[in-house]
């Protein structure tokens, strides 16, 4: 069984309530838009983390984090993208993967607007944790946690930081 948070959009924003609500996770998944070294680094301290780069990320982000990240968690297969798209509407850059080989979990960010919904086509659930960080249009601030347990997913939480 493992405990995850996950985290998009923090656009070089540190919050101290990112450890408050990720120490008692087993990892940390951000899904792009880092925006500084230093927020990987405190995040990784907390807790094993990671992460794809975003559209926003640049330099050593870039070279540190994929732009794709596919991995098994548990028992259950993960495809993580920044622009990724949601169910229904999923980005040309990544379409053909998620339709040719549908993960179990698509966690994607970019659009600051948090979802979580299962797409019942392709059997996946699809998180997006919105944006934690402070740059963007977004009204509140906002990360999931989320547990997984062989191919399971349960308690399955939003946590909203608060407004902009």
């Amino acid at each position: 069984m493992k405990k995850i948070g996950i985290i998009s959009d923090t656009h070089a924003y540190w919050d101290e309530r990112y450890r408050t609500y990720f120490e008692s996770c087993d990892e940390i998944w951000h899904a792009g838009d880092i925006g500084s070294l230093e927020v990987a680094e405190k995040l990784a301290d907390i807790r094993p983390l990671r992460a794809v780069c975003g559209n926003c990320d640049g330099g050593d982000l870039r070279l540190m984090y994929p732009e794709i990240l596919r991995w098994k968690c548990e028992d259950v297969d993960v495809l993580m993208k920044h622009i990724g798209g949601y169910p229904g509407n999923y980005d040309y850059s990544i379409r053909r993967q998620i339709y040719t080989s549908p993960p179990q979990l698509f966690i994607a960010g970019h659009s600051h607007i948090l979802k979580v919904k299962f797409d019942k086509t392709l059997n996946l659930l699809h998180i997006n944790p919105g944006a934690a960080g402070l740059q963007g249009w977004h009204k509140e601030r906002t990360l999931v946690r989320l547990t997984i347990e062989g191919n399971k997913f349960s308690d399955c939480e939003v946590i909203t930081l608060g407004k902009h």
